[in-house]
């Protein structure tokens, strides 16, 4: 029997099924969920209605691989960009709590490094950009 294993991407837009991964809190850092909550119809589009639920929150889905706008040369090309601009916010010393880590896209990708800077990073669909840490402002 073939493993089918489901790599995550931890930068999804809120979607009915995306996991609720965490809410960006007032400092700009992402609080991290400790379980499993994946969205329904309704959730989603009471967020969406609310606005921007991007900014606010992040959202986890199957990595779309090369159906999405970010990947490139056989990866994702948002956590190479975190982790190839000058960082002004700390390292932390420790990684976040995950409920996605064994199967998240970044990780797989490069590791605890990876995992150290994800808590800075927001997805903003509304006008095609992520931040991270320090000034990071990349086009989607």
């Amino acid at each position: 029997m073939a493993n089918h294993r489901t790599i995550m991407c931890p930068s999804a837009t809120c979607d009915e099924g995306a996991l609720l991964l965490g809410r960006v809190a007032a400092n700009g850092n992402v609080a991290f969920a400790t379980k499993r909550v994946a969205l329904d119809a309704g959730t989603a589009s009471a967020l969406r209605r609310a606005g921007q639920p991007e900014r606010a929150f992040r959202f986890s889905s199957p990595c779309a691989r090369s159906g999405c706008a970010q990947w490139g040369r056989g990866r994702c090309g948002v956590i190479d960009a975190v982790l190839e601009t000058p960082q002004a916010a700390p390292t932390p010393s420790s990684l976040p709590a995950c409920i996605i880590r064994p199967d998240c896209r970044w990780f797989i990708q490069r590791g605890t490094a990876a995992c150290l800077m994800c808590r800075y990073v927001v997805t903003d669909n509304a006008d095609g950009s992520i931040s991270g840490p320090g000034t990071l402002a990349r086009e989607l």
